[in-house]
């Protein structure tokens, strides 16, 4: 059946809410995906946008009161009237099918590929992780996670403990596996993130070597040679401490989820544990890698 879309541009701290209030519009279901790569709104003359770094899509059917549906919206406080917003008709498409077959290898670095189990592997020598795409956890294809496995790709990892803090679909500890790590430890506050990444470990073959846990029942000893965290921010900066007590003397730390703008505030955060190496940027994202001083 066809479709009608709406499209609003927001924050990753909005999003939540905006999916919220679209759902009680009559929204079949919502989406966010990443703006940078989607400039699909246009400004009016004279209009100054903030521009956020989330757009929140809601997927109505194609009867519906699309004037009706606005009335509401503005009714919101979060939005207001005359607020900026996109509709599209979207045509009828076996959409399942549209994304797996859109959903192609990924190569990061020069030997680890994340392939999705539908599609052969490009160089069956290579590092392959086995992942599929889903909408809650990343699966390689946003520049903060691509960031972190390039890094992972360049690490002598034999016989080296890692910590994926912030989890999410385990992406980044079983890459770190499969590349040569002797243990990965992942750690979220999400239950759906823990169960994520032991499946994807199973399908991996290397969920022996992963051990998981809620962040609130982590033991306080825990300890890692490599600790890399894609996570926002704000929380790198709140859990600075909390993320470089994670790390041995002369260990290593990758973080990402940073904004260009945001990079330097992070690195403050971290420079008194750690020897901040160069930034690496990334399509506005950036990684910061450092070296924990020794105790």
């Amino acid at each position: 059946m066809p479709w009608i879309q709406i499209r609003l541009n927001s924050t990753a701290e909005q999003a939540e809410a905006l999916s919220d209030i679209l759902t009680e519009t009559g929204a079949v279901s919502v989406i966010f995906q990443d703006s940078y790569d989607n400039p699909v709104f246009e400004p009016l003359p004279g209009e100054t946008r903030l521009w956020g770094d989330t757009d929140v899509i809601g997927l109505f059917d194609a009867e519906s009161d699309m004037e009706q549906v606005i009335s509401q919206l503005e009714s919101y406080p979060l939005l207001g009237k005359n607020f900026v917003h996109k509709i599209e008709q979207i045509e009828d498409k076996d959409w399942e099918r549209e994304w797996m077959d859109n959903f192609h290898p990924m190569r990061f670095g020069h030997k680890l590929w994340i392939c999705p189990s539908w599609r052969d592997t490009p160089d069956p020598n290579a590092v392959n992780v086995i992942l599929d795409p889903g909408l809650a956890f990343g699966t390689g294809t946003h520049p903060t996670t691509s960031l972190c496995l390039e890094w992972l790709d360049s690490l002598n990892l034999k016989d080296k403990t890692v910590i994926d803090f912030g989890c999410g679909s385990g992406i980044l500890a079983i890459a770190a596996l499969k590349l040569g790590a002797k243990k990965a430890i992942g750690i979220d506050i999400d239950p759906q993130a823990i169960l994520a990444s032991h499946n994807n470990a199973e399908q991996n073959r290397v969920a022996d070597k992963l051990v998981l846990y809620l962040a609130k029942d982590q033991p306080e000893d825990l300890k890692a040679d490599i600790v890399i965290a894609n996570i926002l921010a704000g929380p790198l900066r709140e859990l600075a401490g909390a993320i470089g007590g994670l790390t041995n003397p002369n260990g290593l730390l990758g973080l990402s989820g940073i904004l260009d703008s945001q990079a330097e505030a992070v690195i403050t955060a971290y420079q008194q544990q750690f020897n901040i190496e160069p930034i690496i940027e990334k399509e506005g994202w950036c990684r910061i890698t450092g070296i924990k001083k020794a105790d």
